[in-house]
């Protein structure tokens, strides 16, 4: 079968994420994403004409939108807050021991390389940030979160995970990751339930 432009953007795009989620936007050289990806010299400024910055910031919308799509999925598919909280866990150590503990977070490499900049690969950063906070927000107000709350316990759920997710690769032992997952996930389930509890006495 013959290859289409599209196939060949999108290895470029797809080898990018992976380059940057391990190496950073700094390390990564456009020559090493041709090799990698397989594809012909000149074709990355014609898919990319703004080079470099143009291909970071797909790549990291790419990658942050595929990890939107699997958190969503273990959130939906968790009984509650707390298993939701491990489950996301496990997704992050998953791919962390898959990866022999060389890939972290897919957007995180890039997104402290860029941090206090702006830009397009700033910009998509944020954009990958905020729709992950978003969609953990919104499966807590389905739990009874009020929207400050949620937002709050969001935050609270992500940093802490991405904390953890850190010092896993540093340790190379994703068994920070569990036991924060499990105690993080303990701790919004409370907090839910007390709100829970003072809403009732309110009627």
């Amino acid at each position: 079968m013959t290859k289409t432009r599209g196939d060949t953007r999108a290895r470029i795009l797809r080898t990018a994420a992976d380059l940057f989620q391990r190496q950073g936007y700094g390390a990564t050289g456009l020559n090493q994403v041709l090799a990698e990806s397989g594809a012909p010299k000149g074709s990355l400024y014609f898919h990319f004409p703004q080079g470099k910055e143009q291909l970071a910031a797909e790549a990291v919308a790419l990658a942050g939108g595929e990890m939107g799509a699997r958190m969503a999925s273990v959130v939906g598919s968790a009984g509650g807050v707390a298993d939701a909280v491990v489950g996301v866990g496990e997704l992050l150590a998953g791919g962390l021991r898959a990866s022999d503990f060389r890939d972290g977070c897919p957007v995180a490499t890039v997104a402290l390389e860029q941090s206090g900049g702006d830009g397009p690969i700033s910009d998509a950063c944020h954009v990958a940030y905020d729709s992950w906070l978003a969609g953990l927000a919104e499966a807590l107000r389905g739990w009874g979160a009020a929207d400050d709350e949620a937002a709050e316990l969001a935050e609270l759920v992500m940093s802490s995970l991405q904390g953890a997710l850190l010092l896993a690769q540093v340790r190379r032992d994703t068994t920070v990751i569990s036991s924060v997952a499990r105690r993080v996930g303990s701790v919004v389930a409370q907090s839910l339930e007390k709100q829970s509890l003072e809403m009732g006495r309110d009627v």
